[in-house]
């Protein structure tokens, strides 16, 4: 089945808009998958990156109950907390939340172990909330939400509305308790047994997801940041568990 979503929302709360195409094709499991993989109801390719590498996002647990996104990889070379991500959708089937992830956010980065995507642009600086023209390592794209991986997950998070978003990044080892929703960010860092800290980008946060999310919608989106060398045991078993009790799901 396939939706085209346009009318994006861009900046603030405001009546601003990107106007764009993003097919998004829904498919169902195989049975095959199903054997494999118990907790996917659905996957879907949200879109495709500037190379053409799809972006993948995996439906878990249960539809109508609350709804949450896990996202990982945004930055190509923090490939670690990948694990958290394909242990919740490899795993037991997820009841009490209905849990969207996307283990690879950014398949151009992670093709080339590098923090941009293929056209060199930081996709965290690249949405239309106080987005500003940067260069060097934080290149922002040549305006707000130019890269096509930034329009496609843009598309699905204004369709589906979360209750929550997590983000994982690295290497800065902490979790994001100056937000939109800060009591939940403090049970998440105490529950993932991170510190709490400001992740406020050396000063402003020009054009992050996070912050695009929490001005236009009702949900809350936060930043989670690992060290740059957890252990395979605590992403693949320990985060994974803790995040779900948080969220209120359970295996």
């Amino acid at each position: 089945m396939a939706t085209t979503l346009a009318g994006v929302p861009t900046a603030g709360a405001g009546p601003s808009r990107v106007d764009h195409d993003a097919s998004v094709m829904s498919l169902k499991p195989s049975a095959k998958m199903s054997a494999a993989r118990p907790a996917v109801v659905e996957r879907r390719i949200l879109g495709h990156s500037t190379r053409g590498r799809p972006i993948k996002a995996w439906r878990l647990g249960q539809p109508g109950k609350p709804k949450h996104v896990v996202i990982s990889t945004m930055h190509g070379d923090e490939r670690h907390t990948k694990r958290i991500v394909t242990a919740l959708r490899d795993g037991k089937p997820i009841r009490g939340i209905d849990l969207w992830v996307i283990p690879v956010y950014n398949p151009d980065g992670w093709a080339r172990d590098t923090r941009k995507n293929g056209r060199g642009v930081d996709l965290n600086r690249n949405y239309p909330r106080g987005w500003v023209d940067l260069d060097g390592p934080y290149e922002s794209g040549t305006g707000p939400a130019s890269e096509p991986e930034t329009q496609a997950v843009m598309s699905f998070l204004s369709e589906i509305k979360p209750r929550r978003i997590v983000s994982f990044h690295q290497p800065l080892n902490g979790v994001d308790v100056d937000t939109k929703k800060p009591r939940f960010a403090r049970r998440l860092a105490h529950a993932l047994r991170l510190p709490r800290t400001s992740l406020n980008c050396g000063g402003v946060c020009h054009g992050t997801m996070t912050s695009w999310y929490n001005a236009n919608f009702n949900g809350a989106a936060l930043t989670v940041e690992y060290g740059a060398r957890p252990s395979r045991q605590r992403l693949r078993v320990q985060a994974p568990k803790a995040l779900l009790r948080v969220l209120g799901g359970r295996r």
